[in-house]
């Protein structure tokens, strides 16, 4: 078995509880990684404004990957990589979305825009990425800086069948994934948290499959299929658990340390 020298981790209902806690054993675990020269580095749907706060106590001194691995970014939240929507395609999310009555959120590279304060979903958004939107009448002088365009929906059957139809209507021009049964992501064509995982792998000069992964939703499979090991979370559906190598305890029960544990003593440590 190739030895891991690198984990990558999905963010909410992963790394966090879901009351967007990190734990001092998850923190603990990260330093026994460090201690043992594994890297570790973070990728999720949120912006890069909503990571900031996992660095300093999780000392991550690697890029992390937000937007859903589309953008990269350094430990001082300055651009490694970044890319957009094509604003066409932009145009065409906005209709499904409203079709399928979602709310609709477009995210820039520093900002979170919405028309809708009242949204279901922005209170908690608030509370996850520790930042506030801002509200506009009219999203289209945005669009041609769209790093990614949420739909935000309680409708979790909707927006599952929203993501297909967005699927099918984006083909190759954009990425369409849920990230939560709540939120269905649009980011930039041909990245996702696989090339995310393969950019890490290039610039470490380490193969993938010294590479582990962990996640809890279909956005995290494009890195499950990528890595070396993969672990779903005891919290995640039963077709995200089918795709990865192991699964551990729910994101209640500590399953990311679990992980953790796991990885160092496939490692021979501990």
């Amino acid at each position: 078995m190739t030895p891991i020298s690198l984990v990558v981790s999905d963010v909410d209902g992963t790394l966090l509880t879901k009351d967007k806690t990190l734990t001092d054993r998850a923190r603990a675990a990260v330093q026994l990684l460090h201690k043992a020269g594994i890297g570790f580095t973070i990728t999720s749907s949120r912006p890069a404004i909503g990571m900031r706060f996992l660095i300093e106590p999780l000392a991550i001194t690697l890029p992390v990957g937000p937007f859903n691995g589309s953008s990269i970014i350094d430990p001082q939240m300055k651009p490694v990589e970044q890319h957009l929507i094509p604003k066409a395609a932009a145009e065409r999310c906005l209709q499904i979305l409203r079709e399928f009555g979602a709310d609709i959120w477009v995210f820039t590279a520093d900002k979170w825009l919405i028309d809708n304060p009242k949204g279901a979903y922005v209170a908690h958004e608030q509370h996850t990425i520790r930042s506030d939107p801002t509200v506009v009448a009219d999203f289209a002088p945005y669009l041609a800086n769209g790093c990614k365009i949420v739909g935000a929906s309680a409708d979790a059957a909707g927006l599952e069948r929203c993501e297909k139809v967005m699927q099918e209507a984006l083909g190759d021009e954009a990425t369409a994934v849920r990230s939560q049964t709540y939120y269905l992501d649009i980011t930039p064509p041909g990245f996702n948290k696989g090339t995310f995982v393969q950019a890490m792998a290039k610039r470490l000069g380490i193969s993938t499959d010294a590479i582990a992964t962990i996640g809890d939703m279909q956005n995290d499979l494009a890195m499950f299929r990528i890595s070396g090991l993969s672990f779903a979370m005891g919290n995640a559906a039963d077709n995200v658990k089918q795709q990865a190598l192991h699964v551990t305890a729910t994101n209640e029960q500590e399953g990311f340390a679990g992980a953790i544990e796991m990885i160092l003593k496939r490692n021979g440590i501990g």
